[in-house]
């Protein structure tokens, strides 16, 4: 049974941030594979550049260069990412941790909302 726009936006406002976070991290990771797909390279150059884009570290800079095309509502869900990131993670500060968090927790959201708009945001990115 397909549900409408409004049920599919409320059961998706149902989700936790942390369920959020864990698609977002999947569809991000797809994202950067693919971009890093063309011109064709050796597997293991393709997997050097994909895990060095998806620390956590580089996500955070991402956020950062991202932060200015944010919405208000984007902005609201980058808060609730980040306050919901409460493990201790070994090997970087808890800020960098949030901040990974929170863009994965946006993405999450997007992918699920608002594909277009996770389509736009991720352009102003510079994978390179």
């Amino acid at each position: 049974m397909a549900c409408t726009d409004t049920e599919r936006a409320d059961l998706i406002s149902q989700l936790s941030p942390a369920s959020l976070a864990y698609i977002g991290d999947a569809v991000y990771e797809l994202y950067v594979r693919t971009r890093y797909l063309l011109p064709p390279k050796r597997l293991s150059d393709y997997h050097d550049r994909v895990v060095a884009q998806v620390r956590a570290e580089s996500q955070a800079a991402c956020l950062r260069v991202l932060e200015s095309y944010l919405t208000d509502e984007e902005r609201e869900i980058l808060r609730r990412g980040r306050n919901a990131a409460t493990g201790k993670p070994r090997r970087l500060s808890p800020e960098l941790y949030q901040q990974a968090t929170s863009l994965e927790t946006l993405i999450g959201y997007l992918y699920l909302q608002n594909p277009r708009r996770l389509n736009e945001l991720l352009e102003h990115l510079n994978l390179e």
